[in-house]
Parts: structure tokens; C-alpha cells; sequence
């Protein structure tokens, strides 16, 4: 089972079904005794952060993140850091579970006052924590320092309001990405990938001709469903209407971009029932010409694929417009910390702190979410910056509580019953919306203001 999934993350289908755990975590740690909200010293008590560094007692911060795997060194870098520098103010106490476990333990610790007081999240749990007033919103923090959109990428940025309140400060953007072999590609006549839906499908029959068997390995599993979103976008489909209330990705973009997966397996450029993780090891043995996966796999291919000749791009522009997948990790500040006047003003500081020196932060393999970081030399020569090039391209899951819910029961399962040849690409999408939409209905209800 691979450990390099995002961040260290354990494999998706694991992390996802923790998303259900954590959505019925929330609600539990939410009803009778243990409501999380104002009433225990959250939103209504923080008081507003005016900027500059903290000057109040000395204050000791319980700091959350799930960054297990190659990127943990890097975080543990950047907290020695600016734990050494005030030692005599602040301590930040730092805890490191999997993702899995993370997200159904926060809401309860928390509630029970054990939890963290400054956290690191996926974009896609911002709405579902804040919905569940287990958040405070940074609105102050933002507004202190004078950051706008304009010093971030715009969707991560937009990525952290949810009802119209700010609820994280970005630290990075992590998308999908085209590796290729340079030593396949040049059997084709090529130097660099293809970036246009002809010169890749072309490419592929060149390399099948050259001796390639299968050149694009086509996964039923993680990350299927994040290219069929990247392609879902670049036929000009959307996932969620802006209530919240109908899945829209089984129309016409959705049909396109699932059929043209399921091509690929028919034209023989990849074969049929990819196992998981199959078809990146495969890329890491010189057996796949291209493959689709996140960055966070840089470091790991670094380490383990010394014999691969690999380079990385965007992904190809297969539909009318570009457009990539991406999500993002993102500093939130809890209700916990909500409880004591000191840990918030000290927790707004870190929160600032850790974003505005990300520069640590890019060697685990990330791109920095602030410009100002981006574009510091030791930054902008990592091979991962040239994607964001055009972050106009960036496409995030968009701000409801419970997404992940609708995603692991009814997305993910249409494109691998579509691409493991169990139904269509039509029959699998239109069965997939019509769960979608009751989650997305029971979701409503579920996390009502």
C-alpha cells in the first residue's frame, strides 16, 4: 500500500471514509452536553488581532497536523524555528497523527479542551468544521496585515470563506500533475510532454508503436476521481450547483471526460483493472510513459525512482479550456484556544508567522500559497513552481459542509464502476448524482445554521 499520498496522508479511500467519521464526530460533539460554539468562548469571545508580534504572558499552543510522511521534516523545520525565536513567550506543542485519525479526533478533543488551538486542514474540511462552530473566524488577522486576494492564489484563497466569513489562512496549493519519462518520449520524436489533447493521444500511439505496451495507465481508484474532475473542468462542467443542492457533474462535460478515461483502456493505451498504486509504481519501474498524480509524489520519485529519467508538467488541455485539480492546506484557528484571550492573540501571530516563511515549507515538494514566498529565488527554481504559471488554472472543491461525504459515496464510486467496465460512463454517472443529490439534500439538514 503506498505511503505517499498526499502529504504522507494514508491512501484516499481511507482518508475519505474518516471525512464520514469526522462529519459524525462534529455532529456528536455538537448535541447536548458537549455543544462546541460561543457559549464555550468561541467566536463571540476572541478577541480582535491588531497585528505586530505577541506581547502578552507567555502562553503554550497545542498545534495539530497530519503531516506524517516526507513533508513532516519540513514542518518540524519551520516549528523549531519559530520556537527558538520565542521560546520565552510562546510554546507551540506539536502533535502529528494521520489524516484519518485526525479529522474524527479534533472535534470531540477539542470539546473536551485536549485538542489543538491552531490547526492544519484541507480546504475541502474548512465548511464542514465551520459550520460546526468548531472554528474562529481570522477575518482580524487578514484584515491586521492588510493581505488580500492579491498576495495569494486566488482559489486558495477563496477557498477559506465559508457564509461569508474568512476561516484559514492558506499555507500552500497541491494539484495534479502530467510525469513522463524522457527516455519513452524520445522513442516517440518528443523532448517534452504534450500539452493539447492531439498531440497526447497522438504521443501515445507513437509510444505504443515504439515498443511501449501500455503508456497511460488508467486507475480505477485514487487519484481517478481527481482527473475526472481536472477533466470534468476542462470540458466546462462544474461539480455542485451554488446552493449546494444538486450534483451537476453528470451532464454532458461529465459524460465527455469519463468516456475519454474509459478510451484509454479501449484504444490499449492502458490496461484493464489497475490495481491500486499500480500504475504509479509502474511509472517509478520505466514501464508507464505518463502518469497522472500530485505533486506530493516529487520527493518520493527524488528518493526511489533514481533510474527514471522523469520531468513533470501541467496536465494536458484535453477539454476546451485548462484546468487541474488542486486543494490546499490551510492554518485554522479553533474554538479551544477561543476559551483564553492570551492563546488567541498568540495563535493569530503564529498562524501569520508560519504562512509569511513558507519557504521551508516548498522543499517538502508544496507551492507556497503567498506570491511574496513564490517568488523568492530558493523557491522559484523548484521544479513544482513552474505549474502555477497560470493560477488561473487552479480548481478547488468548493466550500460545502459534508462535500467529502458526496464525493466518497457517489462520485468516486461512478468512475470506478465506469472505468472498471462495470456500467457507463453514462449509466454510472447518472446513478452517481441521483446518491449525490440525496447526500447533498441530507447534508442540509445535517449541518443547519
Amino acid at each position: 500500500m503506498r505511503t505517499t499520498t498526499p502529504d504522507g496522508r494514508l491512501p484516499r479511500r481511507t482518508l475519505l471514509g474518516a471525512s464520514a467519521a469526522a462529519a459524525a464526530g462534529l455532529l456528536t460533539a455538537c448535541s447536548g452536553g458537549t455543544k462546541i460554539g460561543a457559549d464555550q468562548g468561541g467566536t463571540d469571545a476572541a478577541p480582535t488581532f491588531s497585528g505586530g508580534e505577541y506581547k502578552g504572558p507567555k502562553v503554550t499552543l497545542e498545534y495539530w497536523n497530519g503531516f506524517t510522511g516526507g513533508d513532516g521534516p519540513h514542518m518540524q523545520a519551520m516549528l523549531r524555528s519559530f520556537n527558538q525565536r520565542y521560546s520565552g513567550r510562546i510554546e507551540v506543542r506539536n502533535t502529528t497523527r494521520q489524516w484519518a485519525d485526525f479529522y474524527p479526533a479534533m472535534p470531540t478533543a477539542i470539546a473536551a479542551g485536549k485538542g489543538p488551538d491552531v490547526a492544519v486542514i484541507h480546504n475541502d474540511q474548512i465548511a464542514t468544521f465551520a459550520a460546526r462552530r468548531t472554528l474562529i473566524p481570522l477575518d482580524d488577522v487578514v484584515g491586521a496585515l492588510g493581505l488580500s486576494e492579491s498576495d495569494f492564489i486566488p482559489a486558495v484563497w477563496q477557498a477559506g470563506v465559508y457564509d461569508g466569513k474568512r476561516y484559514s489562512v492558506p499555507l500552500d496549493v497541491h494539484c495534479l500533475a502530467d510525469y513522463w519519462n524522457a527516455r519513452h518520449l524520445s522513442k516517440a520524436g518528443l523532448k517534452e510532454a504534450p500539452k493539447d489533447r492531439s498531440g497526447f493521444e497522438d504521443a501515445l500511439g507513437e509510444l505504443k508503436g515504439a515498443g511501449v505496451a501500455h503508456p497511460f495507465w488508467m486507475p480505477n481508484k485514487w487519484p481517478a476521481h481527481l482527473m475526472f474532475m481536472t477533466l470534468l473542468w476542462q470540458f466546462g462542467g462544474e461539480l455542485y450547483d451554488e446552493e449546494g443542492t444538486r450534483a451537476l457533474w453528470g451532464g454532458d462535460a461529465g459524460e465527455q471526460a469519463l468516456n475519454w478515461m474509459v478510451e484509454q483502456i479501449r484504444k490499449g493505451h492502458s490496461p484493464a483493472q489497475v490495481a491500486q498504486d499500480a500504475q504509479y509504481n509502474a511509472f517509478k519501474n520505466n514501464k508507464v510513459s505518463f502518469t497522472w498524480d500530485g505533486i506530493w509524489q516529487i520527493n518520493d520519485l527524488k528518493e526511489t525512482a533514481k533510474s527514471v529519467d522523469w520531468h513533470l508538467s501541467s496536465v494536458p488541455v484535453i477539454g476546451g479550456k485548462a484546468a487541474v485539480w488542486t486543494a490546499g492546506h490551510n492554518f485554522v484557528l479553533t474554538t479551544q484556544a477561543g476559551r483564553d484571550k492570551h492563546k488567541v492573540q498568540a495563535a493569530k501571530f503564529f498562524i501569520d508567522y508560519m504562512s509569511a516563511r513558507s519557504t521551508e515549507w516548498a522543499k517538502a515538494g508544496m507551492i507556497p500559497a503567498r506570491n511574496t514566498v513564490r517568488a523568492a529565488p530558493e523557491v522559484a527554481k523548484l521544479p513544482q513552481i513552474r505549474l502555477a504559471e497560470d493560477v488561473e488554472v487552479f480548481r478547488f472543491l468548493p466550500a460545502l459542509p459534508g462535500v467529502g461525504d458526496v464525493q466518497t459515496k457517489a462520485l468516486e464510486l461512478a468512475v470506478q464502476q465506469a472505468v472498471l467496465g462495470q456500467k457507463s460512463p453514462a449509466d454510472a454517472l447518472a446513478e452517481g448524482v441521483r446518491t449525490a443529490d440525496k447526500v447533498l439534500a441530507d447534508n442540509k439538514q445535517k449541518y443547519a445554521k
